[in-house]
Order: C-alpha cells, then sequence, then structure tokens
C-alpha cells in the first residue's frame, strides 16, 4: 500500500465532501451554510493542493489545477461573505448567492479532481 496515495486521496475525498457540506442547503437561505463549514473547506482544500504540488506526472498537473481552482472560489466565497458582513453591512440575496454558487464551482473542481483520482487509482497496475 502507498501511504502517500492513501493520505492525498483521504484530502481530496474530504475536501469535496466538506465542500459538499456546506454547498448543500437552500442556495438563498445562509442559515443552512455554515461559516465554520466554509473555512474547514478551505483549509482542507489547501492541504490537498499542498499534498498535490509533489507530483511531476501530467495528470498530477491536472489534479493541481483542480485543486487550484477549487481554492480560488472558495476563497471568493469566503471574501464576499466577509465584505458583505463587515464591510456592507449585512448579507443581502445577491451576495448570499454568490457565496453559495462559487462553493458550487469549487465542488465541481473538486469532483473533477476526485474522479481523475480514482480513474488514475482504476489504471494503475500492483
Amino acid at each position: 500500500m502507498n501511504t502517500q496515495k492513501v493520505i492525498s486521496g483521504f484530502f481530496i475525498i474530504l475536501a469535496m465532501t466538506i465542500n459538499f457540506g456546506f454547498f448543500y442547503g437552500n442556495p438563498a437561505d445562509l442559515q443552512y451554510h455554515s461559516a465554520y463549514e466554509l473555512f474547514a473547506a478551505i483549509v482542507i482544500n489547501f492541504i490537498a493542493t499542498i499534498m498535490k504540488l509533489g507530483d511531476k506526472t501530467q495528470l498530477g498537473s491536472v489534479l493541481l489545477a483542480t485543486s487550484l481552482v477549487a481554492d480560488i472560489q472558495l476563497i471568493a466565497s469566503a471574501s464576499i461573505w466577509a465584505i458583505s458582513h463587515y464591510v456592507l453591512g449585512g448579507m443581502n440575496m445577491e451576495s448570499t448567492v454568490a457565496v453559495i454558487s462559487l462553493s458550487g464551482g469549487a465542488l465541481m473542481a473538486n469532483i473533477i479532481s476526485v474522479l481523475l483520482f480514482i480513474g488514475d487509482t482504476l489504471k494503475s497496475k500492483r
């Protein structure tokens, strides 16, 4: 068993599931979406990104790209939330939907990353 692949796979899948946990719910109602879960999704995505840095294969480059996309979208989502809440005085419908849809884009990037990881695992020989 390759310990590096196990740990990397763990963080790739954990990033996707935590992101899904934040994304799931009514996109117009912020009470279904926890700021702590968004923060956890950002941290876990960063860890997954760092773990993908050492892979020098073509697939490793694509996995890193999907992880960077997810990182950027989650940071943008948290930034909109923070600016709306602390600078503009509160969340409105437009900013709430923007936060949730950006996390949905990050979720899509994480799903692609997991699918590529599973495909690579299936094609690899023992």
